[in-house]
């Protein structure tokens, strides 16, 4: 076989693999909050994007391990976006100890007390937001968001994402803020050099701060559990 036939060949099994392989591109856009007067917004960063494929799409997530500390009494990051199936550890930085709970019905856990220096950990097989707290420190709240579709992203501090190598298609945009009742969802088609989805203003003037109960369901003894 001369060199000219091999070449031609490869060049024929390029043209018909691109097809299969699919041009990829990034989604990009900016995220704001609509807040009530006086009030800035601070936690944008909180925002997670992801691009639902169609039923028929193959595309799948595939599971990593996260980190979720605990220190200075708060969950950092406060989100955490990852695919299901997906391990997060929970290290505690702090002096002293803490309880790491969620009552989400498809993903409840209690982690039970432990103290500086240990670490618990908790396997997120379903799909979902699942909000989690600290059973001794009323203030701490924090969000694992648990996604089947790979492609998705946090926003940075100005509302910014990017979310990369999405190849061309259909899909259902979905923007999620803890503060804002429901997720916004939109239509999108991504072409070979990607999609510019540019501002999505999120509403949340009708937020308001309600504390939550313990994991036994009961109001916290009081809010002096924070010294601890």
């Amino acid at each position: 076989m001369s060199g000219k036939t091999v070449v031609r060949r490869s060049a024929m099994l390029l043209m018909f693999l691109a097809p299969a392989l699919g041009a990829q591109g990034a989604v990009s856009g900016q995220v704001s909050l609509l807040e009530r007067p006086g009030e800035q917004s601070e936690d944008l960063s909180d925002v997670v994007v992801w691009l639902e494929p169609p039923p028929t799409s193959r595309a799948r997530s595939t599971p990593v391990a996260a980190t979720i500390q605990l220190q200075g009494r708060q969950f950092t990051p406060r989100v955490r976006v990852v695919p299901e199936g997906s391990k997060i550890e929970f290290p505690n930085m702090d002096s002293f100890s803490h309880n790491v709970f969620s009552k989400a019905p498809d993903g409840a856990f209690d982690t039970g007390v432990y103290g500086r220096g240990r670490t618990k950990d908790q396997t997120f097989k379903d799909t979902g937001v699942f909000p989690i707290y600290c059973n001794i420190h009323p203030r701490m709240t924090g969000y694992v968001v648990v996604l089947r579709s790979p492609y998705f992203a946090q926003a940075g501090d100005d509302g910014r994402f990017t979310v990369p190598a999405v190849p061309a298609g259909a899909y259902t945009l979905h923007v999620w803020h803890d503060r804002v009742m429901q997720e916004t969802t939109r239509p999108v088609t991504v072409n070979a050099s990607g999609f510019a989805v540019g501002r999505v203003e999120l509403d949340a003037r009708g937020y308001r701060y309600v504390q939550h109960k313990n994991k036994y369901g009961q109001e916290y003894t009081s809010a002096a559990g924070d010294r601890y």
